[in-house]
Parts: structure tokens; sequence; C-alpha cells
């Protein structure tokens, strides 16, 4: 990728020359005065711009180019200004030098120092680049892909630093958009099967009729549409780990083929009569209470205590003191870092919001939010209504904690609904959840769909 240049020159002839002898190196902009060079710096943000002191209206004066200088410097302290001057003119060189330009040339330009001032330009413009990335990681705060400050979060990375070295089963469990399936991977990255397959399967995401082929894979002509052989998912994790996501969702009949794989360690195929070996190591996931749903009937005794051999419990957002700050500080770095766009922060009523808003959907919810509010802010700042949190935090909560959490969750679910037309599954996308959690919140909350 070609480095990007600004040029400012009110001389055609002088904008020709270089964009002709410079072409090659660099992605080139050019302007003629201030109102033409602050628009393509706004638009493009080359970290190295040529400005010419004598401008319109008054080219005779270095006033306008010092003025576009302060401009430049005030949207972006980073960028390195080359200040283009006549040799008569070297005290307002200097006095620019003062205000905060990188470097100055006289005329005429000798187009080979141009080049090397340029390559030292570009080459320090990066190094800056670079070290303020690597200041804006969090140290010590970052766990295999997770990131999180706060005594909650820590205990879990803690946890599975444990867990990875065994080759147990593990039941991740936690609200929806917490982070589970990152924490499976964790595990997986840390365990001796590192080098072997991660395969997931969501189990309350596929149909009931298809979940079992998916699982166990099927021979061909096992059913209506089996035209060839298909290994199931179980299969495909072969010498890795195999994480069964919303496995409450299983149906019974299935948990029973579950049971059996998970004590023998071997699968048939649907529709085959080969036992085949597995050797795969098994994580689960969960949003709800395995332990309520084996006594309400609905999950197997058995199973559960096969795949709870040891439980990690992921924390909600709301319960990890000043993560939430921490991630959405992160994830906003992040997209100015991969837009390339000009910075923007976060207001101080955003913040406010941001701390204040319960978050029923978690880490996923706050990236949904805080991504589409980059996208949609034209400004230098991220507000509330940006994020759409101003209606969302500005109703007190009423009576105890969990009426206050079921008031502002029903009130987030009904105005999904009524954005999306009583699409579910947009409902659910904008609200960061599975359409099985999305489901499980309208039954508990009494939310009928219309």
């Amino acid at each position: 990728m070609k480095s990007r240049l600004l040029i400012v020159d009110d001389d055609e002839d002088i904008r020709v020359q270089m964009k002709w002898a410079l072409g090659n190196d660099c992605d080139i902009r050019v302007a003629e005065d201030r109102a033409s060079a602050l628009a393509a710096f706004r638009e493009h943000q080359p970290p190295v711009v040529l400005l010419d002191l004598g401008l319109p209206p008054h080219p005779g004066s270095p006033e306008e180019g010092l003025a576009i200088l302060g401009e430049l410097l005030a949207q972006d302290r980073a960028a390195k200004v080359i200040i283009i001057t006549g040799q008569s003119e070297k005290e307002n060189a200097v006095r620019a030098i003062g205000d905060g330009a990188y470097d100055l040339l006289c005329k005429p330009v000798q187009m080979e120092e141009l080049k090397i001032i340029l390559q030292r330009a570009f080459y320090v413009s990066q190094l800056e680049r670079e070290h303020r990335q690597t200041e804006r990681k969090p140290s010590g705060q970052t766990f295999e892909g997770m990131l999180g400050a706060s005594p909650q979060i820590q205990v879990v990375f803690d946890y599975i630093r444990k867990v990875a070295g065994s080759d147990a089963p593990v039941l991740i469990q936690g609200e929806s958009g917490t982070g589970k399936e990152m924490a499976s991977r964790a595990v997986h990255r840390l365990s001796r099967r590192k080098n072997g397959p991660f395969t997931a399967i969501n189990c309350g995401a596929i149909p009931g009729t298809l979940i079992e082929s998916e699982l166990f894979g099927h021979e061909k002509g096992a059913f209506t549409g089996a035209h060839a052989q298909r290994l199931g998912r179980i299969e495909m994790a072969q010498g890795g780990t195999l994480l069964l996501d919303e496995i409450g969702e299983l149906p019974l009949s299935l948990q029973v083929k579950l049971l059996r794989f998970l004590q023998e360690q071997s699968i048939e195929r649907v529709g085959g009569r080969k036992e085949i070996h597995v050797d795969a190591r098994v994580l689960a996931a969960t949003n709800v209470d395995l332990k309520k749903a084996v006594a309400d009937g609905k999950f197997r005794e058995d199973l559960y205590y096969r795949v709870a051999v040891v439980t990690v419990k992921i924390p909600a957002l709301r319960e990890r003191v000043g993560d939430t700050r921490l991630l959405a500080e992160n994830l906003l770095a992040e997209l100015i870092q991969e837009s390339g766009r000009q910075p923007v922060k976060f207001s101080a009523d955003a913040w406010r919001a941001i701390e204040r808003y319960h978050w029923p959907g978690n880490v996923r919810e706050l990236e949904n939010r805080v991504r589409r509010a980059f996208i949609m802010t034209e400004g230098r700042q991220i507000s509330a209504d940006d994020l759409e949190l101003t209606t969302a935090t500005d109703k007190p909560p009423v009576g105890s904690l969990k009426e206050a959490r079921e008031a502002l969750e029903r009130e987030m679910i009904e105005q999904s609904l009524r954005k999306n037309n009583g699409n579910i599954s947009a409902a659910a996308s904008d609200l960061g959840v599975s359409r099985p959690t999305f489901y499980e919140l309208m039954e508990k909350l009494g939310i009928k769909r219309e």
C-alpha cells in the first residue's frame, strides 16, 4: 500500500511536477488553499503533508500557511508537516518549526532531497503509530483474546489456565454474550490438543431433525437426501476439542447417544453399523441452569455429571467491576485503527450511559452498540444517543434489583421487536443474543409475539 501524502501549493505546475515525481511511491492528494487542504486532510488522513506557506488569499504572506499548519495539527498532532519556503523566508520557516512543523525545504526543491525527507517522515510516523498502538494495549489485561481487569474475570482466567492442562470435560456457564466460546477456545489453545482441530456446534441453532446428522454424521443413503457419506462434528474433532454450545437445547433423544460417546469414546454414523473411535476432548457451554433442567426432566442427570466434571462460570458484564469502560475503550481504539478514520472518543454523557446501563446482552451487546455508534456518528464524539442508550438509562429503576432488571429487559426486547417489525431473528441480532435465548426471555417476561 502506498503512503498517503497531501501536497498544498497554489502553483499548479509545482503540484503536477510533484505528483509526477512522487506518484510511484505515494498516494497523493493535492490542494491549493485552506478550504481544499482541510477537506482533503479530513477525508484522506495523510500522515505526511507538504505545505507551502505562501497561499491565497495572501500569497505574499506566510500567515495563511501558518494558519493551515495550526489547523492540521489541531486535527492530528501526529501529522508530519513539511514546510516549503523561499530562501528569503527562513525566519518564517523557523517560526513554522516552532509551531510544530516537522521539517522544512527551501525552494527550488531538489527532488532527491525531498524524497529522503519524505522517506524519513513516513518512517517516523509509522514508528510513532506502532508505539501508540502498543501503549493502547492493556498490559496484563488480555488473556487468549479475552480482555478484562476486574477481579471477577481474572478468577476465570486463572481457572482456565488450571483446567486446560487436563482432558477432563468442562462445562462453561454464563449468560448469552459473556464470551463462553472465547473461553472454550482459550482452553483449547492452552491444552496439549492445541495443534488439533477446534470444532464447535450450536445445539440450539440446528433443527431437531438435523442435529443428529450434524453431530454424528451419516452414511450414504441413510435417509432421503443423503447422497454421500458425511462426517459429523464429533468425528471432525478427532485429536482436538469439541465444543457443544447451548448443550441445554439438545433433545433428550440425542442426550442418550451423546452420553454413550462420552462413556465409550465411540460413535456410529446415522445409517451405519460400524463403531468409530473418536479421541476428542469435550467442552460444553450453556446459558441455562442445567441443574434446574435436570430437576425439570429436560436434561439427563447422568449426562450432566459427565459434561460438568469441571465447571467454569463466566460472570455477566454488569458484575465485572470496571471492565465495561475498558472493553468500550479498547474496541473503539480497534475500530479507529481498522478504519483509518480521525480519532473519536466517548462523550461524558456516553460514559454515564455506558456505566448505568444493565447490559442484558453482555459483551456482545456492548460490541454491537459501540460498532454501530462508530459507524453512524458524524462528529468527533460518540454520544449516548449514538449508542441508543438514552431511553434505556434515563428511567430510574423500580423495586428490587431483579424487578429493575426485568423491566429493563422487557423494554429492550419490546423496543427491538417494534424496530424490526416483529422479526425475531433481527431483534435477537440487535440485542446480541441467540434466537432460543430471545424466545426464553420473551416467555419469562410474558411478552407475546404479535
